[in-house]
């Protein structure tokens, strides 16, 4: 189990879009470090880098086998993005059908002679 730090922001590493596009590969399975390098636009370097802020985070785990490091996805820490943001869900709702209901409105107003 990666361990988490206490300080370590979940939403700050999923903010990057590399290491969105590495969560996505490694949500195909476990991986090593050099096949995730073939499928990103970035340097081997740059891909170590995100994986520590993803395991920093908790978002990954890894393990060694022989001279590299295998990584996979933590779903349970996913999980935690989810509920936070299925709270806004009932919020976004409520605007937007408000919205279409206004928008709906204007164009009855704007069809009237």
């Amino acid at each position: 189990m990666a361990p988490t730090k206490p300080t370590a922001d979940i939403f700050y590493a999923i903010a990057d879009a590399n290491r969105r596009k590495l969560l996505d590969l490694l949500a195909e399975g476990e991986k090593p470090v050099h096949e995730l390098v073939t499928h990103v636009d970035i340097s081997f370097a740059a891909v170590s880098q995100h994986l520590r802020i993803l395991y920093e985070v908790g978002l990954v785990t890894r393990r060694p086998m022989g001279r590299q490091r295998l990584y996979r996805v933590r779903p349970e820490r996913l999980r935690e993005v989810h509920e936070w943001t299925a709270r806004y869900q009932h919020f976004w709702q409520t605007h937007l059908q408000k919205l279409g209901t206004y928008l709906d409105a204007q164009q009855t107003s704007d069809d009237r002679p």
